[in-house]
């Protein structure tokens, strides 16, 4: 993927993950079982967690599909890869403050995981105009409306 042609965006709007889409039959696990699906997601992981909060939702979808991955997510791994390189030159830039006031932004989706109803919590912390603390991530909880799962999403950022 070093010379493929970049994207400008890691997902798109009609992107879909579910357990639907896993391999049903051993041909389709067949496909599979050649293709680094595992070594790219574990790539992708570091790169999100050191220096990329921009990729920390797509990641932490085509993480839930690790241990039995379809060619869509494959297909989706690389989407990222081609946006990682349109994108290379963007950088964690902190600018100097005498002010070093911590914003936080925190946001939820309800029930965005199909599979199992879980909401996905993310929130991302900033100082100096720089990203510093950042995370996306499905709960383990069911939420029955969309303000408690704001609160839900909120109180991650703050714990």
């Amino acid at each position: 993927m070093k010379d493929c042609s970049p994207n400008m965006t890691p997902i798109v709007k009609g992107d879909r993950f579910n357990l639907n889409q896993c391999p049903k039959n051993e041909l389709e696990r067949e496909q599979m079982r050649n293709i680094p699906y595992a070594s790219i997601v574990g790539s992708l992981m570091y790169a999100q967690v050191c220096t990329r909060p921009n990729i920390a939702f797509v990641v932490g979808m085509l993480r839930r599909y690790q241990s039995n991955p379809r060619i869509e997510n494959w297909t989706v791994a690389k989407k990222v890869l081609r946006y990682l390189q349109g994108t290379k030159d963007y950088k964690l830039i902190y600018q100097r403050s005498d002010n070093l006031e911590v914003v936080d932004y925190s946001d939820s989706n309800f029930a965005g995981c199909v599979d199992f109803r879980r909401l996905t919590s993310r929130y991302i912390f900033m100082m100096a105009n720089g990203a510093i603390s950042w995370r996306s991530a499905k709960q383990s909880l069911v939420v029955t409306s969309t303000m408690e799962a704001e609160f839900i999403s909120l109180f991650e950022a703050t714990s």
